[in-house]
């Protein structure tokens, strides 16, 4: 006996009402129409109609009509309609349906909220005592309000004028009424870019991701806080961390004006750019106390063009940062000259990589607070804090975290000497040494999306591992009823390790695990897919290169980006692991054939294709 047999046809009913616009949503759904016209659920002619549509609007509301009228006309077949919907190939094909059809065996759809009664009428029970509703009487108002200011208006006319109107016009007397005429703020041959408009002479608007503001053309220039949002104003790499796009380190490339790059408008001359003030320098502190040769600054440069390659030549493929260079002014260019930065300046970075005994982490510098207070080593299970972290390698009771905890071979006094590491106060009353519950709780997981890297919130945490993500970011994507439950929640990396001794006792050759229906293997690919994104620190390869290469698709015939494949994975795009695996090799394939002559974009394909080819051994149990 079917499941949906134990449903009443009213419960089917309501739950039909409620999905209409889901269904009507569906992706290519002549499959779909195919069913409903073998069970004899829709009409001979709509359907000829519907079958010849090209487009996806007019298809989306021809089926929600076609929907409505089953509910109004066949409420009576909504058991037969579910149950041929709910056949197997059906809901391959379409994954909503499988989803609705899971909702409705568990049962889930009842703890839905309640819908309101249709309303067929707007009018209120006072409004049909009185014979008017109450938007007629406020009509009714406007309308009298109307009839005064036009008598107003009247009796302010010069007499001849209401006498002339008052007569019946000929065509002699009749007066010619001025035509308006919208003429374009570009002259004549002028090109359609609005930074030539007289009107954004003093100002541009721009874009940074999502974020809108407002740049003021004067203090760009003067080196001054110069874009303007919400009654704020920031420097250019200010506003780059505000809008979440700190990754891209320069601000010519990530802020836009209408799409095209600041840094354009600047090499074009449209823009002019000084050198942004970086406050007086401190006196160079050693990193370490016996290495001569490395020294650090205590003030970050916050002029973004200084921090990657000011080489325009080296165009690389792949993703933002792959693809575009540095576009540096002829200022930026004269301190470079005059000012010799230290090569290993360690004071900018965030993270450390350091080791105790065999274990390996990563400390993070926003988070340390002292030995014993805030978690800032993560390793692949867990934060932890210093001494936690060495209590983990040894069990040492005597044992120092200055001493024992190295950082490229040096300890960590050497960092907190310099003072890059500073140990805060036994007084100090921050959240990170004198923590609330719920600080103890975010401590535990990452403070940025594990894929994407962005800290916008709200990002989900894994239960199991210090791993966060958005919602979108991970495979598969994480529902809303997810976000807001408190019960435990468990990532794909969590659920595929714990599953792994399972999985493939016997060795496969590579052709047989290429061979294999995905259907049957997506959560091995998800996990892949994941494990790929993470490794991806940069996010070179995460986006379409021909965003930001106008010559990249005359180069590579067929441009791929993980960003792409995540999403065909999502929509069950792929047949067999060979397909995903394919287009995973192309994302390499092209950046070594766009990067032939850039050795360092060159050495990170590589090194993604050597994890991503252990992985996929590991994965599949291959052999070679």
């Amino acid at each position: 006996m079917d499941p949906l047999d134990f449903l009443e046809p009213t419960e089917l009913l309501v739950f039909f009402r409620r999905h209409k616009t889901e269904l009507s949503c569906l992706e290519n759904p002549n499959t779909f129409l195919n069913q409903l016209r073998d069970h004899n659920l829709i009409p001979e002619d709509t359907y000829k109609k519907m079958i010849r549509m090209k487009s996806k609007n007019n298809m989306k509301q021809a089926l929600y009509d076609v929907l409505d009228w089953l509910e109004r006309e066949q409420a009576q077949h909504i058991t037969a309609f579910w149950m041929c919907v709910f056949k197997e190939p059906i809901m391959s094909n379409y994954p909503t349906l499988r989803i609705l059809r899971n909702s409705l065996l568990d049962g889930s759809f009842q703890f839905g909220p309640q819908l309101p009664e249709k309303v067929e009428k707007r009018d209120t029970e006072k409004g049909k005592r009185n014979g008017h509703s109450e938007h007629e009487e406020d009509d009714e108002t406007e309308a009298n309000a109307v009839k005064k200011k036009t008598k107003q208006r009247r009796s302010i006319l010069p007499e001849e004028e209401q006498a002339s109107t008052s007569a019946p016009s000929t065509p002699s007397q009749r007066t010619k009424r001025r035509k308006i005429h919208f003429s374009s703020p570009l002259k004549k041959g002028e090109k359609n870019d609005i930074w030539n408009w007289p009107m954004w002479r003093l100002q541009l608007p721009v874009t940074c991701g999502n974020v809108e503001g407002m740049l003021n053309r004067n203090k760009l220039a003067k080196g001054e806080k110069c874009i303007e949002h919400n009654k704020q104003w920031f420097t250019p790499s200010e506003f780059q961390r505000f809008a979440g796009k700190q990754s891209c380190r320069n601000w010519k490339l990530s802020i836009r004006c209408r799409g095209t790059p600041l840094g354009k408008l600047i090499q074009e001359g449209h823009l002019k750019s000084s050198k942004f003030k970086r406050g007086c320098q401190k006196a160079k502190k050693l990193l370490f106390q016996s290495d001569k040769s490395a020294t650090v600054s205590e003030e970050e440069n916050e002029d973004g063009s200084e921090e990657c390659s000011s080489d325009q030549g080296n165009q690389t493929a792949s993703a933002s940062k792959e693809s575009s260079t540095e576009i540096t002014d002829e200022e930026g260019e004269k301190d470079k000259q005059t000012e010799q930065q230290p090569e290993d300046s360690h004071d900018s970075r965030k993270t450390f990589n350091v080791t105790c005994g065999t274990l390996t982490g990563t400390l993070h510098k926003l988070r340390f607070a002292s030995g014993t207070c805030g978690k800032c080593i993560r390793t692949e299970v867990s934060w932890m804090t210093p001494v936690e972290f060495m209590e983990a390698a040894s069990c040492l009771r005597d044992a120092s975290w200055r001493i024992d905890i190295k950082c490229e071979g040096r300890p960590l006094s050497d960092l907190t000497e310099a003072k890059i590491l500073r140990i805060h106060s036994l007084l100090c009353n921050c959240p990170k040494c004198a923590p609330e519950p719920q600080d103890l709780e975010n401590q535990k997981n990452d403070d940025e999306c594990f894929v994407c890297k962005g800290e916008q919130e709200p990002l989900v945490v894994c239960d199991h591992c210090p791993r966060s993500f958005h919602q979108n970011c991970h495979l598969p994507c994480i529902e809303d009823a997810i976000v807001g439950d408190d019960s435990p929640w468990i990532c794909t990396f969590c659920i595929y390790r714990s599953n792994r001794p399972y999985y493939y006792l016997d060795e496969l050759k590579r052709e047989d695990a290429m061979a294999c229906r995905i259907s049957q293997h997506m959560l091995e690919c998800q996990y892949l897919l994941l494990h790929l994104c993470g490794a991806d620190d940069e996010q070179i390869f995460a986006e379409s290169p021909s965003l930001h290469i106008p010559n990249y698709s005359t180069v590579i015939e067929t441009p791929m980006w993980l960003g792409v494949i995540a999403d065909n994975l999502q929509r069950q795009c792929y047949q067999t692991v060979g397909e995903f695996v394919s287009d995973i090799l192309l994302i390499f394939s092209n950046c070594a054939t766009y990067n032939r002559e850039n050795a360092e974009f060159l050495d990170k394909g590589s090194r993604l294709k050597k994890i991503f080819d252990k992985e996929l051994k590991n994965a599949f149990n291959i052999c070679e």
